[in-house]
């Protein structure tokens, strides 16, 4: 896809706030630094509309980003990350589960892991959560230019069978370095559009 225009429409916190456009979304899910803002700026060929920070736990709000007029992109809050305080991470468990659980024309959900290591137990748990809600899922396995070619599919495999990967769901492997899977990212998100 050929994005022309990408813009960041507002940082929400609660229902109130999104946009009421009635055009799909596609949500943005994965561990804090496992490298959201990154897979955004490489799919949408811009340096830094997400802001990418050496800091875990930059994303606090749901964070909607306009694709062409045609589409949002929701960022929601990295989980996982230890530094924040129990009752912040309440306060993100409780505004992304009314997100899930409310928005009609939320399409699919993008779940970003490092292809690198294992998932993590919060990485299954999202998982599980985005399959309650019934959402398709497309995994991004990223940072796939730190792994050689050789080992690749051993690592893909491992992520296939620690989330349980239900059928209808994909595993893209990616790289915001390379680009490599940038076109099957596009691929498989254009379906729910």
């Amino acid at each position: 896809m050929k994005v022309t225009d990408a813009e960041i429409v507002i940082s929400a916190v609660s229902q109130k706030q999104y946009p009421n456009e009635r055009l799909p979304e596609i949500a943005l899910a994965g561990r804090s630094n496992v490298g959201k803002s990154s897979f955004i700026n490489k799919l949408i060929q811009r340096k830094n509309l997400a802001r990418t920070s050496s800091k875990p736990g930059k994303t606090q709000t749901l964070n909607f980003y306009k694709i062409n007029d045609m589409f949002y992109f929701v960022d929601v809050p990295g989980y996982g990350y230890a530094k924040v305080s129990k009752q912040e991470r309440k306060k993100w468990g409780v505004m992304m589960e009314e997100y899930f659980a409310a928005r009609d024309v939320l399409n699919a959900c993008v779940m970003i892991t490092d292809i690198r290591h294992e998932p993590t137990k919060d990485d299954v748990v999202m998982y599980d959560f985005l399959k309650y809600y019934e959402l398709p899922v497309i995994v991004i396995a990223t940072k796939l230019d730190k792994v050689p070619k050789g080992k690749r599919s051993k690592h893909l495999k491992q992520t296939h069978q620690v989330l349980n990967i239900e059928a209808d769901d994909i595993i893209i492997p990616f790289s915001a370095e390379t680009g490599e899977g940038k076109d099957d990212a596009w691929h498989a998100i254009r379906q729910y559009l």
